[in-house]
């Protein structure tokens, strides 16, 4: 059974796991500080959504568990690789998956519990779910991939919404800052498809493709927390003006709007 002395004891961990990546690197530190941020934001994020649904307390304990952890093979990977950039690298949620398996700090529940807060942590990042999962694995995963996706679009919006001139190629996947916009983009979001993150090529391509994370949410919470907060709009702003970037845009908005009534899964 998780309570809040479970949940607690698993931020102790995950405080002193992160501490062991530190950097003297200014820009590798800031870059670890921007994952435990968003491991905590996230936790945040799904308590929310979890509370809206009406979940019970141990079940919004496990939820919180699953969050904390769904990034914790980040820290792995930057030390590993430099980069956030799966691509690149080797996949964040099955390296995850490795890093609780190595550590053992699922130990302390059932098995059938960490079984289930692995798998979840290991679909977070996935194009689609498993089909022949169970329900329960199901929702615990859309929960999950909701809220990492509401920090995820607060980190970018706000990062893109600073008039510094300074470019963080963690967040940015490395990509090049050049007008293109891949026609396949273009065609997945007219499509109210999730692109395909190999059709990626531009920093412009990355951003539509965050932006049509609208069609790949779950729960009603989640499509009214975006719209208050102007995400799809931030998002907009950042593309260069064109017809291409209306168009998507006269799109998504839309069904945004129509999807915060939608009553959500269960």
């Amino acid at each position: 059974m998780i309570n809040q002395g479970t949940v607690s004891a698993f931020k102790t961990w995950f405080a002193e796991y992160t501490k062991t990546f530190q950097s003297g690197s200014p820009e590798d530190q800031r870059n670890i500080e921007l994952k435990e941020a968003h491991t905590r934001r996230v936790c945040m994020e799904i308590l929310d959504i979890g509370n809206n649904l009406g979940l019970n307390g141990e079940d919004l304990h496990l939820a919180e568990v699953m969050a904390l952890f769904h990034d914790i093979g980040r820290f792995d990977q930057y030390a590993r690789y430099g980069t956030f950039s799966d691509l690149k690298s080797e996949d964040h949620a099955i390296l995850g998956v490795k890093v609780l398996r190595k550590t053992g700090v699922l130990e302390v529940l059932d098995q059938s519990t960490a079984d289930l807060i692995m798998r979840c942590v290991a679909y977070h990042n996935r194009a689609f779910l498993p089909e022949d999962e169970s329900e329960r694995c199901l929702f615990f995963a859309r929960l999950l991939r909701d809220a990492d996706k509401l920090d995820i679009l607060r980190v970018v919006t706000d990062y893109y919404q600073r008039k510094t001139g300074d470019r963080n190629g963690a967040i940015e996947l490395g990509l090049p800052d050049t007008p293109e916009i891949s026609p396949e983009i273009c065609a997945d979001l007219m499509a109210k498809k999730i692109v395909n993150i190999a059709y990626l090529k531009t920093l412009n391509d990355f951003k539509l493709l965050q932006m049509g994370w609208i069609f790949d949410v779950n729960f009603s919470r989640t499509f009214q927390l975006i719209r208050e907060r102007h995400y799809v709009e931030m998002i907009r702003d950042a593309l260069p003006r064109s017809e291409k970037v209306s168009e998507i845009y006269s799109t998504v908005q839309p069904y945004l709007k129509e999807h915060c009534q939608v009553p959500a899964p269960v």
